[in-house]
């Protein structure tokens, strides 16, 4: 039996993946046993120690380069743990904590520590994958702030980074994702692709014959910029009556030869690459659900800014909320109950 991993030019059998969780499990033993010797991290490691119960250390056991400046990791889960989260139906999400010892300081310029810096990413592998999870990371030049994507894919194999895994995510009131809609649409901005590819092979990978048909639009700069192109070709050619996907290109120097389409997106472009809205005539009393992901301002343009509750008696902020419809989506006749902000 074959199995396709994170990498679309990589295909391992069942003895390779034994390998991999084999692997997985010595270098995992083998981190913790040197942090919990030493007190600290390693020196390459994109994090900080685990101070919490709730804090894991994952190795890094491969990485493939997906562009200039992006690339897709492979990390160990530890040897009791079988999946990344306790329920490997749901979407898993794990926040990196990253110690920022080489962060820009802008004060001074000295490059001294600013503190614990943290983000999310949510795995591009299925939440059913055993011993281990892939990473999809971007890496952003390190400002204030900021580094964690550039940390972690600087990794070398046997580094590791801590992360703790988040909360369910609650889609209109719930986690489950499949079976809950028949037409669903994905809206990806660069790297927003990652947590869509994850909703949708757990859609198509349900055990229980879910049907549902998923529409994916992935928007980037340039060609050589479409992250995981492989995968979601492959994805089509494997569920060709289920799974659709469409590209445009926002650069300005797209081949004459292009077949996608071009620019960040439009109503008519809405109109002809997502499934209908869940009220429209076209519909036939389906449900539909379109899930975006991508930077802020890719955010605002399709569906409006995420908004955020009161802030805590504490002073932080307040929870992530929704917030109205707004954009291409609110225009294209979408209803809020069909549209969820990634």
């Amino acid at each position: 039996m074959l199995l396709r991993s994170g990498n679309s030019n990589i295909i391992i059998n069942q003895r390779a993946r034994r390998r991999y969780i084999c692997l997985a499990t010595i270098l995992c033993r083998a981190v913790t046993s040197s942090a919990s010797a030493s007190g600290s991290s390693s020196n390459n490691a994109a994090c900080t120690s685990p101070t919490t119960p709730e804090m894991k250390m994952y190795p890094l056991i491969d990485k493939w380069r997906q562009s200039q400046d992006s690339w897709l990791l492979r990390f160990a889960l530890p040897p009791d743990q079988k999946y990344l989260g306790s329920d490997p139906s749901l979407p898993t999400c794990i926040s990196v904590h990253h110690d920022s010892k080489l962060t820009y300081n802008e004060d001074d310029n000295n490059n001294k520590p600013v503190g614990l810096l943290k983000k999310s990413y949510s795995p591009v592998s299925h939440p059913a994958t055993v011993g281990t999870f892939d990473l999809l990371v971007k890496s952003y030049p390190p400002q204030p702030g900021g580094g964690v994507g550039d940390a972690i894919c600087n990794l070398q194999i046997g580094n590791h980074l801590v992360g703790k895994l988040k909360s369910e995510r609650l889609v209109h009131g719930s986690p489950i994702i499949s079976k809950r809609w028949d037409r669903v649409g994905l809206i990806a901005g660069g790297t927003g692709v990652a947590p869509l590819i994850q909703l949708a092979r757990i859609i198509l990978e349900d055990p229980m014959e879910d049907d549902t048909k998923i529409y994916l639009l992935s928007i980037n700069r340039n060609e050589e910029d479409i992250l995981m192109r492989g995968e979601l070709d492959q994805l089509a050619k494997d569920h060709p009556e289920r799974f659709k996907v469409s590209y445009s290109l926002t650069g300005t120097h797209v081949r004459s030869d292009w077949s996608g389409y071009t620019g960040r997106g439009s109503i008519s472009m809405a109109q002809e690459t997502l499934p209908p809205p869940s009220s429209s005539a076209s519909a036939d009393g389906k449900r539909t659900m379109i899930f975006v992901c991508g930077t802020d301002g890719f955010r605002d343009h399709w569906s409006g800014p995420i908004a955020r509750g009161p802030n805590l008696p504490d002073g932080t902020r307040g929870a992530k909320i929704q917030g109205p419809l707004l954009g291409l989506l609110r225009d294209a006749g979408y209803d809020a109950s069909d549209v969820f902000k990634y």
